[in-house]
């Protein structure tokens, strides 16, 4: 067991090249007057301010609670085409977000993203036939280019052997395709690093109290420090509302006669101890629209997702007795009872999804970005996919570039169109995971043992090359290089390094998206409290 007595005795040392104390920041947003306002650290917020911070205009980013706090850490974790969308005709979505998905897991983020086959299981009286989906599969693999194989048919028995819990009762075939997954919280920390490294600058836990007007437009905002207490505003020449879930609540600041423009579709997942290793993912058709997910993820078993219409506080969002009995009863179509234990279930949390306002089943909605303008002159962002979170940037600042009176030369000198950047601007740390993986094996830290296998594999898949400095940290503190719990492969000088590195402030802030500790269900008292101590609490 994880003990206090067992954590490394560091205080609030800072490391060298650590980030700007928050006072030092709340300082610079103060005085400095930005282009660029950016509220909300979602992914949208986050994919927006790193494309306007590479095309040099100076720009700012607020989140009221932690980078990727909410919907942006409470996703299915996948990068994907969105096979269901070939069943409304969407072929030209289905090709665009193949593109994307591709950019992201090949040139982008590869550190952050790995592919995984999908095996999708096709039983007797269900809403889908064989040869209806081993046609669409191939023509979606097709509308990849065939990059993850050609979708195909496989045999049940074939089938049980890579997923060993596949119920094969009335099971007639499998149709194969490729997609890709990532730990959503760790792609948007390492999308908030690029855009600080191209210049934006960054905070969280920092509310909106209020919006700044001059001559009836929104130039900028008050803000009070959560961790502090401190109060302090920022000025900005334009300001955009990326607060996803409580997007009209910003809206209504800047008018309180706003009419409301989204509705809110609630996903709830749990997140199970695996029985057995599985080398494939199941996409079960539950009806003609919807299909329930199990993905093999951070060596555990991901099931969801639920899609209904909520209406309550974006900040309460829970999941309840009803969803976890519908995530189970619609994961039992597929496999069997023995993984499905409550037991085995070590966490489970709950996202909303932003939808345009409007009538209808929520799951039949589309998953469009929704851009508006208000009477003050405010942006307005909400809605699209996490696949296409590098196209929904490009897109927002192709709108502000087109504003009447807010042309981009007026902003920054030598500033540049964001179609004058490169089309594939790569996140920190890339690199081929197995490389670092094997040096971080091979080269230490020493003296003392050398790097557990599955340390080494967790370092290079969620930090990329930048798992050297983490190392580096192991290295000359042998304390950090130990497991902050047994059962878990991260280690103590993550902890550090993201409060040194990556804007931790609180324990939910390292356990819950900076590691993986609260998702495997390792988020003890001991654990919680030795965080805190790190940090400073």
């Amino acid at each position: 067991m994880t003990t206090l007595q067992s954590v490394p005795a560091l205080g609030t040392r800072p490391a060298a090249g650590s980030l700007p104390s928050r006072a030092e920041t709340r300082e610079q947003l103060s005085k400095a007057t930005y282009d660029l306002l950016v509220i909300g650290g979602g992914i949208l917020g986050i994919s927006t301010a790193w494309h306007a911070a590479q095309s040099g205009l100076r720009v700012a980013l607020v989140d009221a609670g932690d980078f990727a706090g909410a919907t942006s850490s409470a996703s299915s974790k996948l990068l994907h085409g969105g096979l269901r969308y070939l069943q409304t005709g969407a072929v030209k979505l289905v090709a665009e977000n193949h593109f994307e998905r591709r950019a992201v897991s090949r040139q982008v983020a590869p550190h952050l993203a790995n592919p995984l086959t999908f095996y999708l299981p096709v039983y007797k009286g269900g809403p889908h036939g064989a040869a209806k989906l081993g046609a669409g599969v191939f023509a979606y693999s097709a509308l990849s280019a065939f990059g993850d194989g050609v979708g195909h048919l496989l045999s049940p028995a074939r089938a049980a052997q890579d997923v060993p819990e596949l119920r094969t009762d009335n099971l007639k075939a499998v149709a194969v395709y490729g997609d890709d997954q990532m730990n959503d919280a760790r792609m948007a920390l390492m999308t908030v690093r690029a855009a600080v490294d191209a210049g934006a600058t960054v905070l969280n836990h920092a509310e909106v109290t209020g919006l700044r007007f001059t001559r009836g437009r929104v130039t900028g905002a008050e803000l009070k420090d959560r961790t502090s207490g401190d109060e302090f505003g920022v000025n900005a020449r334009l300001v955009l509302n990326a607060t996803g879930p409580w997007v009209d609540h910003l809206r209504r600041m800047e008018d309180p006669n706003a009419a409301p423009s989204i509705r809110l579709s609630k996903g709830a997942h749990l997140v199970l101890k695996r029985t057995s290793p599985w080398k494939a993912a199941l996409a079960t058709p539950i009806d003609k629209y919807r299909i329930t997910f199990a993905l093999p993820w951070e060596d555990m078993l991901l099931l969801g997702t639920t899609d209904e219409e909520y209406e309550g506080d974006p900040g309460q969002v829970e999941v309840t007795e009803k969803d976890t009995a519908q995530i189970l009863d619609e994961a039992a179509f597929s496999i069997r009872d023995q993984q499905l234990s409550r037991d085995l279930v070590t966490y489970a949390f709950a996202g909303l999804r932003v939808l345009p306002g409007g009538p209808g089943d929520t799951s039949k909605a589309k998953r469009e970005t929704v851009v508006t303008e208000g009477r003050g002159g405010m942006l307005s962002v909400a809605g699209g996919k996490w696949t296409t979170f590098r196209h929904i940037g490009r897109t927002v600042m192709k709108k502000l570039e087109r504003l009447p009176g807010h042309p981009l030369g007026e902003y920054a000198e030598g500033a540049v169109p964001v179609s004058a950047l490169p089309k594939r601007l790569p996140l920190p740390g890339i690199a081929n995971p197995n490389a670092v993986a094997h040096r971080l094996l091979v080269d230490g830290p020493a003296p003392g043992p050398r790097m557990a296998a599955d340390t080494a594999r967790h370092l290079a898949t969620h930090y990329g090359s930048l798992s050297f400095e983490i190392a580096r940290m192991a290295n000359e503190n042998p304390e950090l290089a130990r497991r902050i719990h047994p059962d878990a492969p991260e280690i103590w000088a993550q902890v550090a390094y993201a409060r040194d590195h990556e804007w931790a402030e609180t324990a939910d802030d390292v356990l819950r998206r900076r590691t993986t500790l609260t998702i495997r269900g390792l988020a003890t008292d001991e654990v919680r409290a030795g965080v805190e101590s790190m940090l400073g609490g």
